[in-house]
């Protein structure tokens, strides 16, 4: 079965930045919709971008990452990117990456086993 696989996680400070990749295990992977959430301890997780990775890849991000992370997907659109900059205290979380195929973009079927990132 095709997974998901997180990785760029890490410990930085505030004010620093981090890039997380989400890369699809199998060569066949069509999910191209894809998007990151994030959970911090005792929360709830929320989903943090997206990005359709049909068409114009149009993306769309929580309001409280707006302006400091981007999404983006590689030409194959089977490996998307979190650029985050500006990290805050409450960036702190395991972050998650998620994958649709078109049709279905939204329903969030297939996830990974996320990477944590801390900011002190």
């Amino acid at each position: 079965d095709v997974q998901l696989v997180e990785s760029g996680g890490g410990s930085v400070q505030a004010g620093e930045s981090l890039r997380l990749s989400c890369t699809a295990s199998d060569d066949t992977f069509s999910r191209s919709c894809m998007a990151w959430f994030r959970q911090a301890p005792g929360k709830e997780r929320e989903g943090v971008a997206a990005i359709d990775g049909d068409g114009v890849g149009s993306t769309s991000y929580a309001d409280s990452v707006k302006g400091r992370f981007t999404i983006s997907q590689d030409s194959t659109k089977k490996i998307a990117y979190l650029q985050m900059v500006s990290l805050k205290l409450e960036d702190t979380a395991m972050y998650y990456c998620a994958a649709d195929p078109p049709s279905s973009c939204g329903s969030w079927t297939l996830m990974g086993q996320g990477t944590q990132v801390t900011v002190s």
